[in-house]
């Protein structure tokens, strides 16, 4: 057991039925665990059970190669999917950019003032365009050129990078590329992208522009872990602000990089705060 680590996290999903609750909190109790947070949600459209199990593991008295046997067995026997997580060492971030620089800034500078607790050992960007801005940060940046000729050797290369530098999950910071479904594949539920919710009404290249020749009342941003289906995967954090016939494009641009800003740097959050449990293609937010 790591002197490093503060407390552990166990999320737990399966089939609704007597007993989770108890028998849970049981087995952390018997081992000296003391639990500091515990939410659990019933999806009874699904009859699905879920939880976010927090312990301190100081006093824990069980090794966790041994946790993973014990508690594996007795999660068998209800039908468990679960995952065991850790509040510490911070997860590492990686961020993929092309040439928008509104998130990559706000996830920088968060970073920087300690409010978001990842390590970044990279950035990756299909344009050269940010370099000077991410080399200010101290950050080592990675111009990949990316088209269609090219892309399985760009992803290659970028796959490389990131499990050389052991990379925990990414975040695509207005990344205008689309990821292949074997690159998705390698972070099942640790991609997270950021943009405009006005899909599918407002495709293509500028959306704002068409929101406004519609005369739309509210724009929005959406963040979700990305998947094979492009813009399908689970949603983890939606917002909207209120338009009007007086705003103008830039107007609508100004206040939808803004959401995008807030809208991804929540989705982040929730993710290293390992508040997310993805099940059925949607997900749970454990406050």
């Amino acid at each position: 057991m790591s002197d490093q680590a503060q407390s552990a996290i166990l999320l737990i999903s399966c089939p609704d039925q007597k007993g989770l609750i108890s028998s849970t909190t049981r087995f952390i109790w018997d081992r000296g665990g003391n639990i500091v947070n515990l939410e659990q949600h019933v999806d009874v459209q699904e009859d699905v059970f879920l939880m976010r199990l927090e312990w301190d593991v100081k006093g824990f008295n069980m090794g966790w190669s041994e946790f993973e046997k014990q508690f594996g067995g007795m999660a068998e026997r209800f039908g468990m999917r679960w995952e065991l997580r850790f509040s510490y060492p911070k997860p590492k971030l990686g961020i993929f950019v092309s040439k928008y620089s509104h998130c990559l800034f706000d996830i920088l500078s968060r970073h920087q003032s300690g409010e978001l607790p990842v390590d970044i050992p990279m950035v990756i960007s299909n344009h050269p365009d940010l370099a000077d801005v991410v080399s200010k940060f101290g950050i080592p940046y990675h111009h990949i050129p990316v088209n269609k000729s090219i892309k399985p050797e760009s992803e290659a290369k970028q796959l490389q990078l990131l499990q050389e530098a052991e990379v925990d999950f990414l975040v695509l910071a207005r990344y205008m590329q689309i990821l292949s479904p074997g690159f998705t594949e390698q972070y099942q539920n640790r991609i997270i992208n950021i943009h405009h919710s006005f899909l599918p009404a407002f495709p293509g290249a500028k959306p704002y522009h068409s929101a406004h020749s519609r005369g739309v009342k509210i724009i929005g941003a959406t963040s979700h872990y990305v998947t094979a289906d492009l813009d399908a995967g689970p949603i983890i954090e939606q917002d909207i602000v209120r338009v009007s016939h007086s705003d103008s494009v830039k107007d609508f641009v100004r206040k939808g990089r803004d959401l995008e800003k807030i809208v991804l740097a929540r989705a982040i959050w929730y993710h290293v705060q390992n508040k997310i449990l993805v099940y059925k293609n949607k997900t749970v937010i454990f406050k």
